[in-house]
């Protein structure tokens, strides 16, 4: 089940740093890099955060969320994190499809160049692809771009 996230609370944010770090972590080996700068948040991070949160949930246990900034009719995703034994079930493709519902003209995120699994399932839902960016030596992220 899809659900607004109180990032705010400490035991959501709690989980939330749970799955994100495990999911990350993944990232990391994929892309054989370790500078994913979301790979060192905290609880603090998290509950700070201006971001708006939506969580998918099986049996009362976060599997995963997206995180987004929305400006106009515009969104930016910060963050899209499965937990790595849910991977494989449609909760990234479920999330995006939320997001899709908001209606927006425009959604972009970035993901590791090497993150294939994240490229594919971008490319799936009709995400272009855009520019490369190095975010720090030896990091490089693609953006998407999906336009309505």
């Amino acid at each position: 089940m899809i659900r607004l996230l109180n990032h705010r609370n400490s035991q959501t944010a709690k989980e939330m740093l749970t799955v994100q770090a495990a999911a990350y972590k993944v990232e990391a080996r994929l892309i054989r890099s370790n500078k994913i700068p979301r790979l060192y948040d905290t609880v603090k991070d998290i509950q700070l955060s201006d971001e708006t949160f939506v969580g998918y949930r099986e049996s009362n246990v976060l599997t995963g969320f997206v995180s987004y900034k929305a400006a106009n009719t515009d969104i930016e995703i910060h963050r899209l994190v499965v937990a790595p034994a849910h991977f494989k079930k449609g909760i990234g493709k479920a999330l995006i499809d939320h997001l899709f519902s908001l209606s927006p003209q425009k959604i972009t995120v970035s993901t590791g160049t090497e993150n294939k699994p994240a490229v594919q399932l971008y490319q799936s839902l009709g995400f272009k692809e855009g520019r490369k960016m190095e975010a720090a030596p030896g990091l490089w992220l693609t953006e998407f771009i999906y336009i309505q």
